[in-house]
């Protein structure tokens, strides 16, 4: 998983969607700069909105070289237009989880 910086010394700001693994339904979408302590942070129950929901598994990221690409693209996903868009990015991992 990345974290926040690459071997060039590039920052990345990233996109990311987690989902709760006891409510399938239940999806978290966020923007970080170390996707790797975030997920962490996550699944530690460090964020008071997605501890009730443990445990997390991260099943999309995107990574920017932007912080307002970044950002917009966070905004986007959280619109009734951006969740439609990512039910149609991860059609075969909803189908099989669903399946399970």
């Amino acid at each position: 998983m990345p974290g926040s910086e690459t071997s060039n010394g590039v920052n990345f700001h990233y996109v990311y969607v987690i989902e709760s693994q006891r409510h399938r339904t239940e999806r978290y979408i966020g923007y970080t700069t170390d996707l790797k302590k975030r997920i962490t942070d996550h699944k530690q129950g460090l964020n008071q909105s997605t501890k009730p929901f443990r445990p997390w598994k991260l099943i999309y990221y995107e990574a920017c070289l932007n912080q307002e690409d970044a950002q917009r693209r966070e905004r986007y996903f959280k619109t009734t237009q951006g969740r439609r868009l990512l039910q149609r990015r991860l059609k075969e991992y909803l189908y099989h989880a669903r399946s399970k």
